[in-house]
């Protein structure tokens, strides 16, 4: 089965779109990106019912089939993949990123969520430490969170001067198109949600005990800047989004509905076929020839 390329041959007259050309994840449009119009500052998706969870996961396991079907094409033909996540705290980035990869092999998706950078690599130059995890060929890399948080939490939180987050929208264009001129396919995608939806699933943290770790005191301290993230947002989305390397925004008011959109997108914008398989066959096997040992061993309690 194939599917549309999305890598785009980069060219001399190539800039940066403004932000209200912006791709969508749910309308269609030129670059295969869904027109929803700005990503919103506040508000749901109203009179849009939740996904049933029957419905999600009858959806997911046929897009898991289409994503194996791409990981064994990107191992046979060497492509490199690399899809970042951004977006604010709660957006559901770690939620899409385990539906995307929960159904293929760790050996070619490669998930890069790093902590905070040592003295050491805050000696170097600043995307030297996101660049080493860059793809090789057959492999596909995702990064929760990546070269941007100089856009997003160190402005707003102050761990840069405002001159050196400029200049990093400056140049990350720059870098990427080399990255795209070197054959690497680069997914950039903003998960949107709003205010109301980020406090409800910040507040479930706070008192779903397999959640806590999720929420850090980072989290707290950027819970009340909204308005300085959706400025650094904006300007982000303005200075980055080039035709070499588009952003897309997925709406993220329905954990369920941004992962389906956002894999089905994925699975449209990486070229890929189905390859040949031969049929499978067990052999025939005797069992029981060798008697097994009555040697101790720990055994793990049978408490369910």
């Amino acid at each position: 089965m194939g599917k549309k390329k999305a890598a785009k041959s980069v060219t001399k007259g190539d800039v940066a779109s403004p932000a209200g050309q912006r791709d969508e994840v749910g309308g269609r449009d030129e670059r295969g990106g869904d027109k929803a119009g700005p990503p919103a500052g506040a508000g749901g998706e109203a009179g849009v019912q939740p996904l049933s969870g029957k419905t999600y996961a009858s959806e997911l396991k046929k897009l898991h089939v289409e994503l194996v079907k791409l990981q064994q094409w990107v191992v046979a033909k060497g492509l490199k993949v690399c899809i970042l996540f951004e977006g604010r705290d709660g957006a559901g980035k770690g939620g899409t990123i385990k539906a995307l990869t929960e159904r293929v092999s760790p050996r070619v998706f490669r998930v890069v969520a790093l902590p905070a950078p040592t003295e050491r690599e805050k000696s170097q130059m600043y995307v030297q430490r996101y660049f080493r995890h860059l793809p090789a060929a057959g492999e596909v890399v995702i990064f929760d969170r990546s070269w941007y948080n100089r856009a997003g939490v160190e402005r707003v939180m102050g761990f840069c001067a405002p001159e050196e987050a400029t200049k990093f929208l400056h140049a990350a264009p720059l870098v990427e198109r080399a990255m795209v001129e070197s054959g690497i396919i680069l997914l950039k995608y903003w998960l949107e949600v709003s205010p109301e939806e980020q406090e409800r699933r910040l507040r479930d943290r706070i008192d779903d005990g397999r959640k806590i770790w999720k929420l850090s005191p980072m989290d707290i301290k950027s819970f009340t800047r909204w308005d300085a993230y959706t400025e650094a947002r904006d300007d982000m989305l303005a200075a980055t989004d080039s035709s070499w390397a588009p952003w897309f925004v997925a709406r993220s008011e329905d954990k369920k509905r941004v992962r389906l959109n956002v894999i089905s997108h994925i699975l449209s914008q990486v070229p890929y076929e189905q390859l040949p398989r031969e049929k499978v066959k067990l052999p025939q096997r005797k069992v029981g020839r060798v008697k097994a040992s009555d040697q101790a061993a720990r055994v793990v309690p049978e408490r369910f």
